[in-house]
């Protein structure tokens, strides 16, 4: 209406031809003022319409003009507005890894969640500015995994996703995944965020597991050089329970590189001295995944712990923390949270089972993996043999075997996957399964009870060798992927 008005004003005035002046300025209440226009006309000349003839011009009289009415206009009432006198910081760009950014915001927001999480666990922070860094740069190495996952055609869809978040859900002892996000956002964690980082672990996980894992080899020397080692060093049954500093050296690094990361591990370990909490210390300068964590390694046995911690650890009592020593990985500290004594399990459930597994991949999605073996189940079911149809369609090692896997023990397949072998009666088929290898139609053909023998222990021993190689095969791999990356650090003196 006020648009209206204002345009109806300035026609009439036009119209005229007359002069319109604000005849006095009042106001009508606290929020707006009042106008009050008025026009003064003035005498409007016309052409003359027979000059010749009259000799005259004729004018119009002012008294025969109609004078436009008042028009009154309410204009909203201005407010001060405060600009700053200079600019104002809205985001910036602290660090460029191959074409991608990460800004301050991110790495804040970041910082807001890990402190959250620290104070959560009783954990006193570290120097913001030293934790910002260890933020940053695991905010690096993520970021190189995503773009590579990218660039090899490993994606996570949310189907997948989802079923991740209701596993955790349940294993957190929710009854719904719906249960699990109020109790999440209670303690304010913003949900999305909270899914694109657990897609970010299952990417890092599946990209581990191509990369690294299915490419290491383990003979049987090395499995009897570590049983025989074990014997040597510590008696059987013994765990650990232990916090861990990690301070990695490059790859190729210079002899003053590693000078620097010796003397970044003794900064550690004089903290540690002076009182300072090994939580604490772990989250400020350990390089490890647990860093956040506190550097909690949990309860280890002797079978499970590498030969170069027991060779530490005999030397140390609970509670005492090691000096700092070295591994091809980088500088290592060790606290002996616990010490016990566990008697060898002497008895353990086995399975004999088989299974079919479809890949998923960027050409096979993972609707369309469910879907093909769905259809492998189908014919079964009608009478085709599961070995022919395995050896057929399946895209694992035991496909040549009829999908065979021998007698499982327990810890030998994925959660996923051991979960529902566990749910089946003997004899029995499951529907598909999901695991990060793809989908599995998976058949149980006995149980057993068995007492663990020398095989078993070797098994043992060689998923334990395959564990202290996996973690420093990843963190080799983790290098050269950073090796082979532009990085750009824009805001480093300002952290």
């Amino acid at each position: 209406m006020l648009y209206i008005k204002l345009v109806l004003a300035v026609l009439l005035s036009l119209a005229c031809t007359a002069n319109v002046s604000a005849a006095g300025l009042q106001k009508s209440s606290g929020t707006t003022k009042k106008i009050k226009a008025q026009t003064q006309t003035a005498p409007a000349t016309t052409p003359a319409t027979d000059a010749s003839a009259s000799g005259t011009t004729k004018k119009p009289s002012p008294q025969n003009q109609t004078p436009p009415p008042a028009v009154d206009l309410q204009i909203p009432e201005t407010k001060k507005i405060t600009v700053p006198a200079g600019p104002v910081l809205i985001d910036q760009i602290v660090a460029v890894v191959n074409n991608d950014a990460i800004t301050r915001y991110e790495l804040e927001d970041r910082l807001s969640i890990v402190e959250r999480q620290l104070n959560k666990q009783g954990t006193a922070l570290p120097a913001i500015d030293m934790l910002k860094k260890q933020l940053l740069e695991r905010m690096i190495t993520e970021m190189l995994q995503v773009q590579f996952a990218k660039e090899t055609g490993i994606r996570i869809d949310d189907i997948q996703l989802d079923k991740t978040l209701q596993r955790i859900a349940k294993e957190n002892k929710f009854s719904s995944l719906a249960e699990f996000r109020a109790q999440l956002e209670k303690e304010n964690v913003d949900f999305k965020k909270f899914r694109e980082e657990i897609r970010g672990e299952i990417i890092y996980a599946r990209l581990r597991e191509r990369e690294v894992d299915s490419k290491l080899v383990i003979s049987e020397g090395e499995v009897d050089n570590y049983l025989n080692n074990q014997a040597k060093q510590l008696g059987n049954g013994e765990e650990f329970h232990l916090a861990h500093i990690l301070i990695l050296v490059p790859e190729q690094a210079s002899a003053d590189k590693i000078q620097t990361t010796r003397q970044r591990a003794d900064q550690a370990l004089a903290q540690l001295r002076d009182g300072a909490e090994f939580a604490q210390v772990a989250a400020g300068f350990s390089d490890a995944k647990d860093a956040l964590e506190g550097g909690n390694l949990g309860w280890r046995s002797a079978d499970r712990t590498p030969a170069i911690f027991l060779e530490v650890l005999r030397k140390m009592a609970p509670g005492e923390t090691s000096p700092v020593f070295r591994s091809p990985n980088g500088f290592h500290i060790l606290k002996l949270l616990e010490k016990r004594n566990k008697e060898n399990s002497v008895v353990i459930t086995q399975t004999e089972v088989r299974h079919i597994l479809i890949k998923t991949s960027e050409l096979v999605p993972e609707h369309e993996a469910k879907s093909r073996l769905l259809v492998i189940k189908q014919r079964i079911e009608k009478g085709a043999d599961f070995t022919k149809q395995a050896k057929l369609y399946s895209e694992d090692g035991s496909a040549a075997k009829g999908g065979d896997l021998g007698w499982i023990s327990p810890g030998d397949t994925v959660p996923e996957f051991e979960a529902a072998m566990n749910q089946l009666e003997i004899g029995q088929m499951s529907g598909a399964v999901q695991s990060p290898f793809g989908w599995h139609l998976i058949q149980v053909l006995e149980r057993r009870n068995t007492d663990v023998s020398v095989k078993e222990k070797k098994k043992q021993a060689r998923m334990a060798i395959r564990a202290d190689k996996s973690d420093a095969a990843y963190q080799d791999w983790l290098r050269q992927l950073r090796d082979g990356a532009t990085i750009e650090y824009r805001l480093e003196p300002a952290l």
